[in-house]
Order: C-alpha cells, then sequence, then structure tokens
C-alpha cells in the first residue's frame, strides 16, 4: 500500500474526467529478459484503461471501469506520494499491471479502489452502492488493519499477512491484486525514507516474492525479488549484473548459434519449436553462490535455452533429439510434466554438452505450461476467446491455489501472529522433493524434510501416532532427511497419544510445526484438566459436598469461564483456587484450613507431615485422598525434584508452581523449606505404580571413590549389572586419593536404589557412597 495520505471530503460521482494526454506505460515485466525498473510513471488517461481491458475482453463494462476510475481519482484528490507525484498514479499503475494479465473487469476495478477505505473517507458501504458487493469484497480484503493495537512490527505484520491469507483463500484475486500492488511499490521504492525501502524489500523478498512463486508467477517473483536484492545488497547486485551483462556479450554469438542448431535439429524431425536463450535474474545467482558456497565462475546453468513446442509428445520427443546429438549431464535431468509441482509448473529440464563443449541448460515445454510458468495461478484467469473467468477458475481450481487453501486452514489456527509468520515463511521458502506412500501417492515436501513432515503431509493422526517408518523397505530413523523417489511407510501406534515435543525442532514444513505445537498443547492442557478435576472434587469430598458436571456448569458465569474444562485447567495451573470454585457451585461453602500443630518435639520433619496430610478424607485411610504420581509420562503435569529426585518407596508431597507443573519432593527433602510460607501450593501425593510396566524414576547419589585407574569403570559395571542407568556424571577431584562423583540415576524403586548403593559400598574402590537430596 501507499503511504498515509489526507482524507477528503466525500464526493459525487459525475461524468468522464480525462487526464492530460501523456503515453500510457506499460507495466508487466518481460518474458525472457532481465526485469527493467520502470521510471516515474505518468498519467494513464481513462479511455487507455479501458482500451486495455477491451484488448482481451471486448465485452467488458466500459461504464463500470470509467467511474471506478472517477470515483479513485477523486477521492484520493490531492494526495501525492513520496516522489511527489499524484497519489492516483498508484492505483492505476496497479490496475495496468492487472491488464497485462488480463483479468475481470472487477479485479481491475479493486485495482484502482484498493486504497481508498484506508486511506480516504470511503467506506466499505459506499463503494457496495456503487460498485456492488463482490468489489466491495476484494477492496475489504485489501485493506491493512490500521487501529489494530499489537506490540511489535513483526506481530502487526503477521497480522495483516493472515488477513491478507485468509481473504486470498476465499478470492485468488485479492492475492493478484495485492502482488500488483507490492510489484509498483518495489519500483517505486527508490522514493521511501532510507529505513523504510530497507523494511518493505526485506517484507517482499521474505513474503511476496515467494508468495508469488509458489503460486507460480515467476516473472513477477524475479522482478521483486531483483529490486529487493538491489535495495539489500547494492554491491552484490552491480557487480552481478554487470558479470552477466559481460558474458550475455562475450556469449551472443554462441547463443545464437544454439538457438539455431536447436531449431534446424527439431524443425528436421518435424518438430516445429521456438528456441529462445534466456539468464538467470541476479538474486537467483547470488542465493545459489550464498547457498552451496560457489563462485560465480563455478555456475553450470547461467545462461539457458527454453524450447517450446506445441504438445506434450512433442516434449518427449524433442528431449530424445537433444539427448542423443549431445552428452547428457548425469543427475542434471527433471521431468515436472510427469511430476508436476505444487504451483502447477510443469516442463522437462535437462542439461547436455552443447556445442563448443559448453553446458546448456534447456527447459522444453508447451506454450500452455510456458504460459503457466510465467503467469502461474493467474494463467488460469485468462481470457481467451472471449469466454472464462475467475469463477471458473475457482471451481477447476489449482494445485497452486488449493495448495494455498490447506496452508491458511491450518495455519489460521496458530497461537499468536509471530508463530503465523513463521510457519507461512516455511511453507513458501523451500525447494521440493517428491516421495511416494506404499499405495504410490506423490507427497510433495520441502527439501530436508523428514519422515514425520511426510506423516504430516499424509494427515495430522498419522503424525501425531508415529513411532516409526520405514524408507524404501528399510527402517529408518523419523528424523533422517528424505530424498527425491522415496517411499516412505509410517509406522503408528494407538498408545501414542501426543507426538515427543521436541519434534518441533527437527520438522520443516509449517504444517508438521503447527500440528506437534497444537498436540503438544492440547496435552499439556489435558494433563491440567486432570489434575484441576481431581483437586475441586477432593475439595468438595473433604467438606462434605456433592460434585457433578451439571453444578459447576451452572456456576461458569461466576467463575468467567466458558466451559469447564477451562475452570479445571485454570485450577490445574493455580489461575484459580479450588475454593472458589466450590464456592461458585455453593456460596454457602466457607473455607476451613486443617492446621496441623506438630509436637514440641517434632521437628521440622514433623511440620513437614502436617502439612502433606492436611488434605486427607476425613476418616480415609494413609493415602486415600491423595493424587497418585505414576510417572513423568502418566496424565499430570508432574516432573521430580531437580536436586535427587524421587522413587517409589518414598514418602513423597507435590508442590505446585503456577502456571507449571507439580514437583514431586521426598518428604525428608531439605528443599521443601522454601514452601514454608506457601501452604497452599502442598499436595498430598501417593504413588501409583504400574507393576506390569515398570518405569524408572530419577534418583542421585553421591560416591567418594579412590583415585586409581579403573575406578569408574567399577563404578559403571555395579550400577549396569544391576539394572540402574546412569543419566549424568559430575566428578570432582577433592583430594590427591579421592574423587567425588555426583551420579544422577534412574532406577525402579527405592529396594532398587538402596541395592545399588549396597553393592558400591562393597567395591574397594568406594569410600563413601549414599543417597544425595537437594
Amino acid at each position: 500500500m501507499g503511504p498515509p495520505a489526507t482524507t477528503l471530503p466525500r464526493m459525487k460521482i459525475q461524468g468522464p474526467v480525462h487526464a492530460p494526454r501523456a503515453p500510457s506505460v506499460l507495466t508487466s515485466p518481460k518474458l525472457l529478459a532481465p526485469p527493467v525498473i520502470v521510471p516515474k510513471p505518468t498519467m494513464m488517461r481513462q479511455y487507455e484503461l479501458v482500451e486495455l481491458v477491451r484488448k482481451y475482453n471486448p465485452k467488458t463494462d466500459e461504464d463500470l471501469l470509467n467511474r471506478a476510475y472517477v470515483y479513485a481519482m477523486r477521492a484520493h484528490g490531492g494526495q501525492t506520494r513520496a516522489s511527489g507525484d499524484p497519489y492516483f498514479t498508484h492505483p492505476l499503475e496497479v490496475a495496468a499491471i492487472l491488464t497485462n494479465l488480463k483479468l475481470d473487469d472487477a479485479t481491475i476495478v479493486a485495482a484502482l479502489l484498493h486504497d481508498t477505505i484506508e486511506d480516504t473517507e470511503a467506506t466499505r458501504t459506499e463503494i457496495d452502492a456503487l460498485f456492488g458487493s463482490d468489489i466491495g469484497h476484494l477492496v475489504e480484503g485489501l485493506t491493512k488493519l490500521n487501529k489494530l493495537e499489537l506490540v511489535s512490527r513483526e506481530a502487526k505484520q503477521a497480522e495483516n499477512l493472515r488477513k491478507l491469507l485468509l481473504a486470498i483463500a476465499e478470492d485468488v484475486r485479492v492475492l493478484l491484486v495485492k502482488l500488483a500492488d507490492r510489484l509498483h511499490n518495489m519500483r517505486t521504492i527508490a522514493h521511501m525514507p532510507a529505513d523504510a525501502r530497507r523494511r518493505v524489500a526485506e517484507e517482499t523478498i521474505d513474503i511476496y516474492a515467494p508468495l508469488a512463486g509458489r503460486m507460480g508467477m515467476h516473472a513477477m517473483r524475479s522482478e521483486l525479488e531483483d529490486i529487493a536484492f538491489k535495495e539489500l545488497h547494492p554491491e552484490a547486485f552491480e557487480v552481478i549484473s554487470a558479470r552477466l551483462d559481460a558474458l550475455a556479450t562475450r556469449n551472443s554469438d554462441q547463443i545464437n548459434d544454439i538457438e539455431h542448431q536447436l531449431t534446424t535439429k527439431l524443425a528436421n524431425r518435424g518438430i516445429a519449436a521456438r528456441v529462445t536463450g534466456r539468464r538467470k535474474h541476479a538474486y537467483s545467482i547470488w542465493h545459489k553462490m550464498e547457498q552451496k558456497a560457489l563462485g560465480f565462475e563455478q555456475l553450470s546453468d547461467i545462461l539457458g535455452f527454453r524450447v517450446i513446442v506445441n504438445t506434450v509428445p512433442e516434449c518427449y520427443q524433442a528431449l530424445g533429439i537433444v539427448h542423443t546429438t549431445w552428452p547428457v549431464v548425469p543427475g542434471r535431468f527433471k521431468d515436472y510434466i510427469s511430476t508436476p509441482k505444487q504451483n502447477d509448473y510443469s516442463s522437462i529440464h535437462t542439461t547436455v554438452i552443447g556445442p563448443r563443449n559448453q553446458r546448456v541448460e534447456l527447459q522444453i515445454r508447451t506454450a500452455e505450461m510456458n504460459e503457466i510458468a510465467e503467469y502461474g495461478i493467474a494463467a488460469h484467469t485468462l481470457y481467451k476467446d472471449g469466454v472464462g473467468s475467475p469463477s471458473d477458475m475457482l471451481s477447476r481450481e489449482s494445485n497452486a491455489y488449493a495448495w494455498l487453501r490447506r496452508t491458511v486452514e491450518l495455519l489460521a489456527e496458530g497461537s499468536n501472529p509471530e508463530e503465523f509468520l513463521e510457519h507461512t515463511k516455511l511453507e513458501l521458502f523451500h525447494d521440493q522433493v517428491f516421495c511416494f506412500t506404499p499405495m504410490g501417492k506423490l507427497i510433495a515436501l520441502p527439501r530436508s524434510a523428514t519422515p514425520i513432515d511426510f506423516a504430516y503431509a499424509v494427515h495430522t493422526d498419522i503424525g501425531n501416532r508415529a513411532v516409526g517408518c520405514k524408507v524404501n523397505g528399510n527402517i529408518s530413523p523419523l528424523i533422517s532427511p528424505l530424498h527425491n523417489g522415496d517411499e516412505v511407510e509410517i509406522l503408528t501406534s494407538r498408545a501414542q497419544v501426543a507426538p515427543p515435543a521436541a519434534w518441533e525442532s527437527v520438522v520443516v514444513t509449517g504444517k508438521a510445526r503447527a500440528a506437534i505445537r497444537r498436540a503438544t498443547r492440547a496435552a499439556v492442557r489435558t494433563q491440567y484438566t486432570e489434575l484441576g478435576r481431581r483437586i475441586v472434587e477432593r475439595l468438595c469430598q473433604t467438606s462434605n459436598r456433592t460434585y457433578s458436571d451439571e453444578q459447576l456448569n451452572g456456576a461458569l458465569p461466576r467463575l468467567a469461564r466458558s466451559s469447564i474444562e477451562d475452570v479445571f485447567a485454570a485450577v490445574g495451573r493455580s489461575e484459580i483456587k479450588a475454593a472458589d470454585v466450590v464456592r461458585a457451585m455453593y456460596p454457602d461453602y466457607k473455607e476451613e484450613r486443617v492446621t496441623a500443630v506438630p509436637k514440641p518435639d517434632s521437628g521440622w520433619f514433623g511440620l513437614k507431615m502436617a502439612r502433606a496430610v492436611k488434605f486427607k478424607l476425613p476418616g480415609a485411610k494413609d493415602g486415600a485422598g491423595a493424587i497418585p504420581i505414576r510417572g513423568i509420562n502418566g496424565d499430570l503435569p508432574v516432573r521430580f525434584a531437580p536436586e535427587g529426585g524421587a522413587v517409589p518407596g518414598d514418602r513423597i508431597v507435590g508442590i505446585m508452581t503456577p502456571g507449571e507443573q507439580i514437583t514431586i519432593y521426598p518428604i525428608q527433602s531439605p528443599a521443601l523449606k522454601a514452601f514454608d510460607d506457601a501452604p497452599e501450593r502442598w499436595f498430598d501425593v501417593r504413588w501409583d505404580v504400574d507393576e506390569k510396566h515398570p518405569q524408572r524414576f530419577p534418583a542421585r547419589i553421591i560416591v567418594e571413590s579412590v583415585n586409581e585407574p579403573g575406578s569408574l569403570a567399577q563404578i559403571a559395571h555395579v550400577i549396569a549389572e544391576h539394572d540402574g542407568n546412569i543419566d549424568n556424571i559430575h566428578m570432582t577431584r577433592r583430594s590427591p586419593d579421592f574423587t567425588e562423583l555426583v551420579i544422577d540415576l534412574e532406577v525402579y524403586d527405592l529396594k532398587h536404589l538402596t541395592a545399588i548403593i549396597s553393592q558400591l559400598r562393597a567395591k574397594t574402590v568406594v569410600a563413601k557412597a549414599d543417597r544425595l537430596m537437594g
């Protein structure tokens, strides 16, 4: 969008208004040549715009275009751009760009009006009344969130992008207008302030250029990238452009020779082909050099040729002629006709050693494929023989547009704007590899994707329950990178409720990362909900009240929560007190704290025991009213004391940290003294060990060993021999003769831990072995 503009009074639409006569500026990028930055535009006449549309759409509504032209010009009135030009030149040039894509009247009108709601006093209601709700919807989809108060520029950018993508998912024309808008702003970027230029260029190269590429609009993507590249890295742009110009001059004869030879050879075999030489754009060359750490001289595909034929069979015939005429460069063949890219791109790529022993990169495609390669999704909206419209395109939806809609549906569930922006960038940026399911379904993924990404690409539930995979029939790690042509089989388990949170740092697709975050949040919420339910039910029992979901449901308005699950989750996180929940259900409830006063000689241990048992049910057996603890993989948000842990057989107590987990401490842990003044955070807990499926629990021991060769090996052997697992060792030399080892173990229970300590004490290299508690 353009810079802020002054507002204007409402105006009445009158007859056509003609700007002073000036030549029209055509703003479409050239098909095969490098992009040319257009000089400062002059005002296009009203009738000239109509003529541009009439060239491809003889049935255009001239009255609609004229009214939109006048309305936009009057709305922007005396507003000017940073260049000093009338502001109206901007929407007019955006409309001109879209005429080269041969878009319908509504899109051209939306381009003329796209800044009116944002920068003038025009309203959606007024635009609907004058031009129809279809155009009003398009204009609103392009309007920024001006009044949105967000914490950072990144958040505002992300929220604007979210709104834009949601609008695009409903109507692809929003995207086409937005890209044309960004293209014209980039062409005039030199007039912006320096800090704004860099910000807009970064945003363009991060979001809009990749988005154009994903939509298959490579001509527009290349121009956006080159202008942004020139702004962000001017020296590199100048150097690479100079090298490209020099190379083109030096090889001009060779290019003409190759074009002639290819055309002649194909014609001799009955194939009428159009062969054109091309060169890569400055940004794509710089990006490849940076990505692969190559020098300019090491690049083999700076110059290439496009071979345009009439039919798909002729593509393969031309390929055979080329391969039987010149040697093929191994590993440089790609068939995107049999397996098109997700943005509908289709072509055959091959590299041969051509005339003068020069590497020649060829792209062989039909004219229709070439149109899609250049204009991408916009090619589906072109008027042909006077028929067709964007609505027709939507009914036969391109793969690129289908991908965009699926992406928006997934990413719209992000928990915050920055996360949405991160996922969108992940989806936009990567090149692709093509893999197959065992049933032969093709799955396109970014490069460096893993079987985890593959699983989520197939279905979210498969990703969440994935426990292993087979790649080409062989068991492989879930984090191994996939390659083109791999057949991937995902092994799942119903026992896995949620994926490991660590997967989020491994996957490369936005879909997988978003799904893992959602599943992790859901699992944590379930844990807190279950904990909160147990706390509330227990408090109801101790106060001789009857708990029921119906009773709590009626109390939701008093708790300012929308569901029972929200209440329990808040209790589990210590955001709401359980007593407040019971009071909301039973207004006559009065909180009664049981204060257990220890005997004078009971000391610190007695005080802790009193606090630990204060919530037990009246008359219940020991532990009957306590929260059962099974382990860190259970259904409660539980962790064990960081300094020493706890094992079954210990008397334990739980300490609740607001917004975090319950931490389990042995009742004799000195660390509990820190919670003396917070009795409300103490919870009675008990072990709930599943003997059929034993788990290991953390414990810490301190060992003083004789400082002699092999002593550590003997200690480790004792632990391993008794089925203990060493998690960590910290060694400190206390004297020349002795070394202190602090060992974090995983054991099954207190009996298991005691047996290991006893066996260590029996070793001659061990002077002392004890359990250590923080």
